[in-house]
């Protein structure tokens, strides 16, 4: 009979102590409370009652940093939120050196975020989002490595800024475009008038070049019949007419 419990109790020892580990985990093995060692994934018998095992989650996680109020260098309150990106390297150091590793990196990083935000200036924040959050990433990696912790990266998502100051970037966004505008009319103009003084240059150099221009204009000229158009005619064909009267003249003096 006592030979049956003993092969009952030992059959209970032996299912009660078994544990699986799954590919992305890892387990801490502790002995009378003492670490014992760390145990790869795979199925895993461990001493009940005397031996604890621990598993650790070993794969990327992702821990939303939630929305913080806080003021940057030049007085403009901002809310901001992030996310944190991370992978315990060391499954050993984050049950021995830290109670809860997941809620002690978002403090960190909140901490680090609001530490870097009130550094910086409104436009700063705005237009080097990347940067600063790179910053809070190093500042929060240097902290939590010792604990066996990799920080992957740091997303700035949100950047939230007063309704006033939203009014005031579009007028000045509103203001930069008109300005745009305005650079490229004036570029046009004077590209325009380059050409044209061009043109003039090269109609200049040919005899009745002017003359033929003024004719081409005429010629195009669809006025309506209840109109009547006044065109100037220029010196030049004035000039060319008078010319054409004295060559005739001599001729028939001829």
């Amino acid at each position: 009979m006592w030979l049956l419990s003993i092969i009952f109790i030992f059959i209970v020892l032996l299912f009660s102590g078994l544990r699986v580990i799954n590919q992305y985990e890892k387990g801490v093995l502790l002995t009378l409370g003492r670490y014992s060692g760390t145990y790869e994934p795979g199925l895993r018998w461990i001493f009940p009652l005397i031996q604890r095992l621990i598993t650790v989650d070993m794969r990327m996680t992702t821990l939303d940093v939630p929305r913080q109020e806080t003021i940057t260098k030049d007085n403009v309150p901002v809310g901001i939120n992030a996310v944190v990106f991370f992978k315990v390297e060391r499954a050993e150091d984050v049950i021995l050196k830290v109670e809860n590793y997941s809620y002690t990196v978002s403090q960190y990083a909140v901490a680090a975020l609001r530490d870097i935000i009130g550094g910086v200036e409104l436009d700063t924040l705005l237009t080097e989002r990347e940067k600063i959050a790179s910053e809070i990433k190093k500042v929060v990696d240097t902290e939590i490595t010792p604990w066996g912790i990799n920080i992957i990266g740091i997303k700035i998502q949100d950047i939230e800024i007063p309704a006033s100051m939203k009014r005031a970037m579009a007028a000045q966004a509103e203001a930069e475009r008109e300005k745009r505008a305005i650079i490229i009319k004036a570029e046009g103009e004077i590209k325009a008038a380059e050409n044209i003084r061009e043109a003039a240059k090269v109609l200049g150099e040919i005899p009745g070049g002017f003359s033929l221009r003024t004719l081409e204009t005429i010629d195009k000229l669809q006025p309506d019949p209840s109109k009547t158009v006044i065109f100037a005619l220029p010196v030049e064909i004035l000039e060319g007419i008078k010319s054409i009267i004295e060559e005739r003249k001599n001729k028939d003096r001829l």
